[in-house]
């Protein structure tokens, strides 16, 4: 969709298709099993560290499907709006928003690498200690409790098919 057509509200938004499932992340992200089973803080920066965790494995999922590799940019850009919306919502000034997402978006490309290569691996301590480097919970020690859940879904969003995904069933 050009720049003409979105401003002038003429067509439909290709990213409408994608919105179930960036509500599904959302929603997945705040599973009250992240916080109380896995010890994720449940605060504003520790709830973008679970929207970033869900994200990340969508993503995942998503660029070993032909069909919908190509989606996730236009998934990444609800992401941008919605935190764009939200930081502007708790009163980030208009100059400090295009570097906090700047800020944003680097957490959210170094934390899908980082997820990648440990979630390759078949033990959850490397996967523990990426979540221990890049997501703020409580406990001491590796969040060993969150990695088994974070590989739990990711298995789960492997097994999903395309169709299901987009209608933002993350579980089979």
């Amino acid at each position: 969709m050009s720049f003409i057509t979105r401003f002038l509200g003429i067509g439909r938004d290709p990213r409408d298709a994608l919105r179930p499932l960036w509500h599904s992340v959302v929603a997945t992200s705040r599973e009250s099993q992240w916080y109380e089973e896995c010890e994720a803080q449940d605060t504003v920066d520790g709830r973008f560290d679970m929207i970033t965790l869900v994200l990340c494995l969508v993503l995942m999922r998503m660029e070993n499907s032909q069909e919908l590799a190509p989606s996730t940019g236009p998934l990444t850009e609800l992401f941008v709006e919605d935190m764009d919306r939200q930081l502007r919502d708790s009163g980030v000034g208009d100059l400090m928003v295009g570097k906090t997402m700047g800020k944003l978006m680097s957490a959210l490309g170094g934390r899908l690498g980082s997820l990648r290569a440990a979630l390759g691996k078949p033990d959850d301590t490397a996967l523990a200690a990426v979540l221990d480097r890049n997501m703020r919970v409580d406990g001491e020690g590796l969040p060993l409790a969150l990695a088994a859940r974070t590989r739990e879904l990711y298995t789960a969003l492997q097994a999903q098919d395309d169709a299901a995904l987009l209608e933002g069933r993350l579980r089979p």
